[in-house]
């Protein structure tokens, strides 16, 4: 057992815990999604079940996000817990288009012996990361007109903003 890779060969009881830390540049994950920072603490307890292994336990970390309202990137503080089922890649059918059960989030499934953790801990931390990422909860975001972050200055901008629909009628409230 080294590294991101856990040989499930060498577990000899039914039930055992690992623990594992590395630095975040070893994961795959994908920057558009986050970007995972500094170190990755990785700790659980598993359970065997023939050539099923159950994990169970908590990974914790840091991901850089880009706030959706102003676009700057900021830190979130990851500590989350999981419950997953890792079966044979042999046992994943592939049946074709289905409706996603509540199981398909908690089964995961390895190859060759080996069960993949910078896998589990990127699908972690993408199921940690927030619909609306917000820097923080009163980012005012940027101006629609000039593109200035309203967080750290105010624009000159005027933000009056004047329905199209309505342009007969003001032009026939000038003539008045």
């Amino acid at each position: 057992m080294s590294g991101l890779l856990l040989d499930v060969r060498r577990l000899r009881e039914a039930r055992d815990h690992v623990e594992r830390s590395w630095d975040a540049a070893a994961l795959d994950a994908d920057p558009a999604i986050c970007r995972p920072r500094g170190r990755v603490e990785l700790a659980f307890d598993i359970h065997k079940d023939g050539q099923q292994f159950r994990l169970v336990g908590r990974v914790a970390g840091a991901l850089g996000l880009a706030c959706s309202r102003c676009l700057e990137e900021y830190e979130l503080e990851v500590d989350e817990r999981f419950d997953v089922v890792c079966l044979p890649a042999s046992e994943n059918a592939g049946e074709g288009e289905r409706e996603i059960e509540e199981d398909d989030l908690t089964t995961a499934y390895y190859r060759d012996q080996t069960i993949d953790l910078g896998q589990l801990v990127v699908e972690q931390f993408y199921l940690a990361v927030p619909m609306k990422p917000l820097c923080r909860d009163d980012c005012r975001g940027l101006c629609p007109e000039c593109g200035i972050n309203l967080n750290s200055g105010a624009c000159s901008c005027a933000h009056r903003w004047v329905d199209p629909r309505l342009a007969g009628l003001r032009d026939v409230l000038k003539k008045d």
